[in-house]
């Protein structure tokens, strides 16, 4: 060991004091003190009695030395019997405590470190302006390590020790209150998003046209039809529509079309009287009577039946209606707002959506565009989506969405759109422990393809298993030229009975064709009595 150099204790503080990572400073340190100090394990704890257990800040061992502490970095358990000790040490004892043999070591200390029956250890008190910030543990195997000497350049570093722990706790008190305000923070601007309507993500980027032309109908006060695929966010468009529209201080009352049953739609849009039908035990509000002086959002009114269809446009034109087993004709003021993925134009031209429906929706019709369409709005939607999901699932702070991962994200197709990329989103959060997100679902998907260049698959019509069978039938017979059975006939290529094939093709209506002789269609009956 080298003697005590005249620039020990300022080496030592840029060491403990260079950087706020206080595991970083410790590493730092051991490897300075260990050339003047025999030391195995150098630790930094506190005495946290509320949460009864001395909290381990940092701690480093020399290589292949384990940690000879009860719990490791999960903190010290404070047994009863180690808090009397504590109250009962002196206030004027030294500030550098040394154990070199076991047998002098207190009980209730031996119990919180056992490493101390085989370690000689020191404990060197930290206080800044006489506030104690806990203690620093050097420990080294064996017995009578450590000598006067040794005693006394621990105590020269104690100052410098002690302002790197105030540092640390408080750089770690930063962290956590800087977490809480930022999560207060997302929480807040939640909360005022739902309260003037949802966050539209992608309004500067990807949906800047859709939402120029969201600013400039929400101020007319006619039906919007909003088109697009399915997954593409058509309601949060809604909502931020009635949000810029005069009726904003309104309800805002949405109907999924396709999931009422036909049955129960007229009493879902106008609302009932008591007792109009099995289970009415009271009057209950449509949807339209309830979106009075506000909006009514249609989402999917693709699915509406023909029936249906023509009851709401008899609402849209009238602007008047009667509750399910009443008389009294009711009025309301409400502004249309519907949704589909599916093509209205070609449904009007199948007969299976009303003409005069649609062209009383399509006054100012929105088409909004696929997400693949938009990529760019893709590691917004992924922050967003962390974001609210971490909040929702209780974890703390925000997991790390890697580069690799988002360009993986944003290389893919979503055929499911935003409502696709939400659910490997929150997939991903699962799974992830709270450590960075991957995405092997997505991987897996795309293994394969061409992310420069995404193939689009041709539409592709399958033949029904009747028509398939027909064909290959068919193919047999113009091999064999019109031979079914015998050998070499259709009945023998497709490992059929001749029986049964000549009744399949009877079912499925194929006509044995006139062989090339003129013969008859079976060899065997050219021969046959």
């Amino acid at each position: 060991m080298s003697a005590f150099p005249p620039d020990f204790f300022r080496s030592f503080t840029l060491r403990i004091c260079g950087s706020l990572d206080i595991h970083t400073a410790l590493r730092d340190a051991f490897a300075y003190l260990q050339d003047f100090v025999p030391v195995d394990v150098l630790g930094l704890g506190f005495n946290n009695f509320e949460s009864a257990c001395i909290e381990v800040v940092a701690h480093v061992a020399r290589d292949g030395h384990s940690v000879p502490w009860v719990g490791g970095l999960q903190g010290i358990p404070i047994t009863a019997a180690m808090v009397q000790y504590i109250q009962s040490l002196p206030t004027n004892r030294p500030m550098v405590r040394v154990f070199n043999q076991p047998g002098t070591v207190p009980a209730p200390l031996r119990a919180g470190f056992p490493g101390m029956k085989t370690h000689s250890v020191a404990f060197v008190r930290l206080e800044v302006d006489g506030h104690n910030l806990g203690a620093m543990l050097v420990s080294a195997r064996g017995s009578g390590r450590f000598t006067d000497h040794h005693i006394a350049l621990l105590d020269a570093i104690r100052e410098p020790v002690a302002l790197a722990m105030r540092n640390a706790r408080q750089h770690t008190e930063l962290k956590r209150l800087q977490e809480r305000l930022s999560e207060d923070h997302q929480a807040l601007r939640a909360d005022v998003a739902r309260a003037v309507g949802h966050t539209v993500v992608g309004a500067d980027f990807g949906l800047r046209d859709v939402m120029d032309q969201i600013r400039k109908v929400a101020r007319w006060d006619r039906p919007v039809l909003l088109l697009g695929e399915t997954g593409t966010g058509k309601e949060v468009l809604a909502h931020a529509l009635h949000t810029a529209s005069q009726r904003s201080t309104g309800p805002m009352i949405t109907l999924q079309c396709g999931a009422v049953p036909e049955a129960l739609l007229d009493s879902e849009l106008f609302g009932h009287e008591r007792g109009a039908f099995t289970g009415a035990v009271a009057r209950k509000r449509g949807r339209f009577e309830r979106a009075d002086g506000g909006t009514l959002f249609l989402d999917e009114i693709g699915e509406l039946s023909l029936e249906a269809q023509v009851k709401l446009l008899r609402v849209l034109q009238e602007r008047k209606f009667e509750r399910v087993g009443g008389t009294e004709t009711l009025s309301a003021d409400v502004r249309i707002v519907a949704a589909t993925h599916r093509d209205l134009e070609e449904m009007v031209k199948a007969g299976t959506f009303r003409e005069d429906l649609w062209y009383r929706l399509a006054v100012l019709p929105i088409r909004i565009p696929p997400l693949r369409l938009r990529r760019e709005d893709i590691p917004s939607l992924v922050r967003h989506f962390v974001g609210r999901l971490s909040r929702q699932m209780g974890l703390v702070g925000r997991p790390e969405v890697p580069a690799r991962a988002l360009d993986q994200l944003q290389a893919y197709d979503w055929p499911g759109n935003v409502r696709e990329l939400q659910n490997i989103v929150e997939r991903a959060l699962i799974l992830s422990g709270g450590g960075p997100l991957r995405f092997p679902a997505l991987v897996a998907r795309t293994e394969g393809s061409s992310a420069t260049a995404p193939v689009t698959e041709p539409d592709v019509r399958f033949a029904t298993l009747e028509e398939a069978n027909r064909q290959h039938i068919q193919r047999a017979l113009e091999h064999t030229d019109g031979q079914v059975a015998g050998a070499g006939g259709a009945a023998e290529l497709l490992g059929l009975n001749a029986s049964t094939l000549r009744a399949r093709m009877r079912k499925l209506g194929v006509r044995g064709r006139p062989r090339s002789r003129g013969a008859l269609t079976d060899r065997s009956a050219a021969t046959s009595p």
